[in-house]
């Protein structure tokens, strides 16, 4: 029978670790700008389906989308940090890294307008 490591939480206690390192996680996503404008960029899209009388469907479509820029946000920040703290100096692999997490920000973030623009102008 193997030992669960030391400190490694489990059951209900693992939840709540997990949990807070989710919202650990929001924190210092805040800290991004590029973060912030993505909140506010689903506030905009939002007031435009009130205005558009936008169905619930589309309330949720726009939700899930964003759910997954602000994943996608997490994610390159974390690649970035990683890469920063890996090799702090320039290299191409690190540019690349980084261009390609931003590369899916990016394309998240079109998707997300193109459904915006299909609701608002159809």
């Amino acid at each position: 029978m193997m030992e669960e490591p030391l400190g490694k939480k489990t059951g209900l206690a693992h939840l709540f670790a997990a949990a807070s390192y989710s919202v650990a996680g929001f924190w210092r996503a805040l800290n991004e700008s590029a973060f912030r404008h993505e909140i506010i960029f689903y506030l905009v899209g939002l007031i435009l389906f009130y205005f558009v009388h936008a169905t619930l469907a589309e309330y949720l479509i726009l939700t899930i989308l964003f759910l997954m820029i602000f994943a996608f946000e997490a994610l390159n920040t974390a690649i970035e940090e990683l890469v920063d703290r890996v090799s702090p100096e320039v290299s191409r692999t690190g540019k690349h890294a980084k261009d390609l997490g931003s590369f899916s920000v990016a394309c998240a973030l079109v998707a997300a307008g193109l459904f915006i623009a299909w609701v608002v102008f159809t």
